[in-house]
């Protein structure tokens, strides 16, 4: 396969809602350039991007699809995402590579939730956007009220240059306002006829461009002042204009298709291959010391993995682009971000599961290779041993859906946590981690169909029967005044005996604080909690009462006691312990003693502490559609939430709040409900705050009747 240079590279994600017809595209593009000689459908199961058999299964993308194109001397690198936000992960991924987001709407249905999240996403990584108005065929296609709704949701910078002649049934036939032509189409789409405009559609076409042109010389000031003094623009100006406009993300140029019917795609791909940004046009990108990134070839070579998956026959596939120097076959790179070495031993242009070998990868370009050592997803590869080149990491939403996974058959537990270690590999927005708090094993993900998909592959895939529950709540304890306890562990049964007293306060940590009057400190152990909060144990013995040898015994007593709390079970944290005084025996004193000794004495003090549980607050940041405010806003209280503010955001209204984690538990299915799907939240762990005193009571009550239960 030819190399291509940087200036010849186009790289292109689609990007929009479920169904409105992103991989038909793709296809249709892929048979324009002659990558392939038949295009697949969705119904046949037979196209390139979706061929993993859960797209197979669900006949929609899962997972994003690298595919290229060759057109006109360019290579188009096209990135087909999935639709749903519950695979937001895979857009997220492919915006961070990609130089130009190509948003593919429904006619049918005018702006949807994924074409507003689609453009959600382009703006957080200011990627520059074109918009391709798609199933025009359709009887309840809507140009003309689409448009109006873009217009509204996404702002007045759409430069329209297509609108189409008759949408509907029998659509063939669009304006083209940059050559001021028809394009008619055949009935099995392919290369068009190019007419003059038609008499009835003069009028329209002239000031619809007009229109456009003004648009257009918005973009630049030059322009600008050309516009004005010519009150138009040649062709030449109407191309710079293009350029810069979709560069800065001024203007949002709009197109027709009919991807079912390979109508204007291959005009699609013109535009792109003359008007989309090559990669040393785009901005720099930057590392994380703030060195700047242009797509030189002539610099050393800095390579960034943005994804990484699992195929047969395969194995690992590491998905990167080259945003400095120059990449061949066999080349050995060091991993920045771990300073191992890689030796890219193959290297390939990929489109779905097929792939052909490349000898050289040059910057700007976007290519794979397989079996690295020790390279994930967010990893920098460079050339020079001595740099510290690390490109910044794609940052990956957090999980939004919590389930406790166990598998059905206790035998398969092992190899059920190698499996869903490997899943989160491919997939970065799928978190892993067994809780020994809670001993379960929590899947975290960005929506309930996120999860129920892991569920199908790892049950038809890997043929392991799981089950999901409802994960349990990280509470934590603590106390709020202090308290004293003695406790005498005494045993004797033949021989030497057991023997250990202990006498113990305890009070509640607060920082800065300072230690109590009542007993003299000899000396204070700090311990830093590794699930947040102190314990610290301070040595008050007189006279020698309990032997020095045996605090560390008393300490780790505790520490057994708070890492399963008097209340629930949970986690405590945040005391301060006073060991003030005790008894030994000569003979029967020991380490075990001390230790059982100094467990009961901290559990009884607990519990006339003024025990408290503490819950995980959350910081939920919910966008919302004005008209579903009212709604969002009832159900957030319905969970205990605190409203913190409120904002606008484009024309969504965002509503900031405090939510205990425990009412969290689906939300996104409840939220999807209240707002048919148009809303979407973040969630990210603030702080531990009292639960009320009638959860308290609920809490306690639950925790001895499941103590009762395994007794």
């Amino acid at each position: 396969m030819k190399v291509y240079q940087t200036k010849e590279i186009r790289n292109i994600a689609l990007v929009g809602g479920a169904k409105s017809g992103k991989t038909t595209l793709a296809e249709g593009m892929l048979f324009e350039s002659g990558r392939i000689n038949r295009r697949g459908t969705i119904d046949d199961k037979n196209t390139v991007s979706d061929y993993r058999p859960i797209e197979l299964e669900r006949q929609n993308s899962v997972f994003s699809s690298l595919l290229y194109a060759e057109f006109n001397g360019k290579k188009i690198n096209i990135i087909d995402t999935p639709g749903f936000d519950d695979f937001v992960g895979e857009v997220v991924s492919a915006l961070k590579v990609a130089d130009t987001a190509l948003i593919v709407v429904n006619a049918q249905n005018g702006v949807e939730v994924g074409t507003e999240i689609a453009w959600r996403n382009t703006s957080k990584n200011n990627t520059p956007v074109m918009f391709a108005i798609n199933h025009l065929e359709h009887e309840n296609s809507n140009f003309d009220e689409t448009i109006r709704q873009m217009k509204t949701r996404f702002g007045g910078s759409l430069a329209i240059c297509q609108y189409p002649v008759n949408p509907g049934h029998g659509f063939d036939s669009v304006i083209d306002l940059l050559k001021m032509k028809m394009y008619k189409f055949h009935e099995n789409g392919g290369k068009p006829e190019i007419l003059d405009i038609p008499a009835d559609e003069k009028g329209k076409a002239e000031e619809m461009q007009a229109a456009m042109i003004e648009d257009l010389a918005s973009s630049d000031e030059t322009l600008m002042e050309k516009f004005f003094e010519n009150g138009t623009l040649t062709e030449e100006e109407i191309q710079q204009a293009l350029r810069i406009g979709l560069k800065k993300r001024g203007l949002f140029p709009v197109l027709c298709i009919n991807a079912k019917h390979n109508m204007g795609v291959n005009r699609l791909m013109e535009f792109i291959e003359i008007n989309a940004p090559a990669p040393d046009e785009m901005p720099a990108i930057k590392t994380v010391n703030g060195k700047e990134l242009k797509c030189n070839p002539k610099e050393p070579a800095v390579a960034f993995i943005f994804k990484t998956t699992l195929e047969p026959h395969f194995g690992e596939v590491s998905f990167f682009k080259v945003y400095n120097g120059e990449i061949a076959e066999g080349a050995d790179l060091i991993n920045a971000n771990t300073d191992s070495k890689e030796r890219l031993g193959q290297l390939f242009a990929v489109f779905g599961k097929n792939r052909e070998k490349l000898e050289k990868v040059v910057s700007g370009d976007i290519a794979a290779t397989v079996k690295l050592k020790n390279s994930p997803t967010n990893s920098t590869l460079n050339a020079s041993k001595n740099s510290d080149d690390v490109v910044e990491p794609i940052i990956f939403p957090e999980p939004k859906y919590r389930v406790a996974v166990k598998a059905q058959n206790q035998s398969d537990d092992e190899k059920l946590s190698t499996v869903l270690s490997a899943m989160h590999k491919v997939d970065q927005t799928l978190m892993v981690q067994y809780s020994k708090e809670l001993k379960q094993l929590i899947l975290g993900g960005q929506g309930e169909l996120h999860l129920n998909i892991t569920k199908w592959q790892i049950e038809n895939l890997d043929k392991i029967p799981i089950t999901f529950i409802t994960p349990k709540i990280p509470y934590r304890e603590t106390i709020t005044k202090s308290a004293k306890a003695t406790y005498r562990h005494k045993k004797q049964s033949g021989g030497a005996g057991q023997f250990g007293e202990v006498h113990m306060m305890i009070e509640p940590y607060k920082e800065g604080m300072s230690w109590t009057t009542e007993f003299p400190v000899r000396g204070t152990d700090e311990i830093n909690l590794d699930w947040g909060g102190k314990l610290i144990m301070n040595n008050s013995i007189v006279g020698g009462a309990i032997d020095a040898r045996f605090l560390p015994a008393i300490l780790k007593g505790v520490m057994e006691k708070i890492e399963e709390g008097p209340l629930t079970g949970s986690y405590a944290r945040d005391i301060v312990f006073y060991v003030y005084d005790g008894k030994m025996h000569p003979v029967d004193s020991n380490e075990i003693s001390f230790k059982l000794a100094g467990r009961h004495a901290f559990k009884e003090a607990f519990k006339n502490a003024g025990p408290q549980i503490l819950e995980p607050i959350y910081d939920v940041e919910v966008l919302v559609p004005e008209d579903k405010m009212g709604d969002v806003m009832t159900d957030l209280q319905g969970r205990r939430a605190i409203i913190m503010g409120m904002d606008r955001e484009g024309n969504y209204q965002k509503i900031l709040a405090k939510v205990p984690l425990a009412e969290m538990n689906k939300y996104a299915t409840a939220l999807s409900s209240i707002t048919s799907g148009r809303a979407m939240y973040s969630m990210k762990f603030a702080e531990y705050s009292n639960v009320s005193p009638d959860i308290q009571v609920q809490l306690l009550k639950a925790y001895e009747e499941s103590q009762q239960d395994e007794d």
